[in-house]
């Protein structure tokens, strides 16, 4: 007798997933048809602004706002304060912090571009932000039932995760180890249609983006030089539009991230496609369909 995977997990009283998949196809808004006194919904990117990064993010609107005479006098007289109004659905202040590289004088950019030591130094302090955010799902996840009384739990995970682990390292990754222990890992893997309708988003406003180091350093060359800019060190981005270089770089991204998110559902999860999470009206609905994924693999494995 081969034992029903799928039909446990319907039957499991207190459920913990982990969302993975680009960002744009669709797990925030799968996280919010599930019914809210029944699922704890663990935002990673909220966390990260509001516990990892709220400091920075502060410092560098202050850092703007002092430079405008008006606001710097009523700042130093404590006339005002600034503070970030982060929400699940309003990640804002995270994408202007991050910023662009590229020309400091561009009007493209929130802020300007960045130069490379700086972009760097902010894509590692996010990269830190969010392992730190994995980190926390364990005890938020007990959190959510021993003090708020939540049954179920959903992490809906940063569309750059797949960058800041090591797909192929399975359990000895601590950051997946982490999450596949105490969380069933959940990819909803996008289509060609999906790629396409956030591709025309990421161009009609491109957000500033993580990227692993080596990826970035591989990048800037070849750029340059489909730009028709002269060839020149990778930490000189001062000739670099910052829009244009999100831009042309997405879809690399995008490509580049496929087969980490897979080889992760690969070994240590399932899969879902994007148009059947987009087709979830509820809890019950989004039950089924994980034990449907369940029941695929276990079938595939049998």
């Amino acid at each position: 007798m081969i034992y029903d995977f799928g039909e446990a997990f319907r039957r499991a009283p207190h459920k913990a997933i982990t969302l993975l998949g680009m960002s744009g196809v669709g797990k925030t808004m799968l996280a919010d048809r599930l019914p809210k006194a029944e699922w704890f919904h663990y935002s990673a990117d909220y966390r990260i602004g509001t516990k990892y990064l709220e400091e920075d993010i502060l410092d560098n609107i202050k850092r703007k706002a002092m430079q405008v005479p008006f606001l710097r006098k009523l700042l130093l007289s404590d006339s005002i304060y600034i503070c970030s109004n982060i929400t699940v659905d309003n990640l804002d202040p995270i994408s202007t912090y991050l910023g662009k590289i590229g020309r400091p004088d561009s009007v493209g950019a929130e802020e300007g571009g960045l130069s490379y030591e700086e972009f760097r130094h902010r894509q590692d302090l996010h990269e830190q932000a969010e392992i730190a955010s994995m980190i926390d799902v364990a005890r938020f996840k007990a959190k959510a039932l021993e003090i708020y009384g939540y049954p179920n739990f959903i992490n809906d995970a940063s569309g750059s995760i797949c960058e800041i682990v090591d797909p192929k390292a399975g359990t000895d990754d601590p950051v997946l180890d982490i999450l596949s222990r105490d969380t069933l890992l959940l990819y909803i893997r996008a289509g060609e249609a999906d790629y396409k309708r956030v591709e025309a988003a990421a161009m009609r406003n491109p957000k500033p983006l993580f990227y692993r180091d080596d990826f970035l350093q591989a990048a800037i060359p070849e750029y340059r030089s489909e730009a028709g800019l002269p060839p020149s060190p990778v930490s000189h981005v001062d000739d670099i539009d910052p829009d244009d270089f999100v831009k042309w770089i997405f879809p690399k991204l995008w490509r580049h991230r496929i087969p980490r998110y897979q080889a992760i559902a690969d070994r240590l999860g399932y899969v879902i496609e994007a148009d059947e999470a987009a087709s979830v009206r509820d809890g019950h609905d989004f039950t089924d369909l994980v034990a449907g994924a369940i029941d695929r693999r276990q079938k595939a494995g049998a």
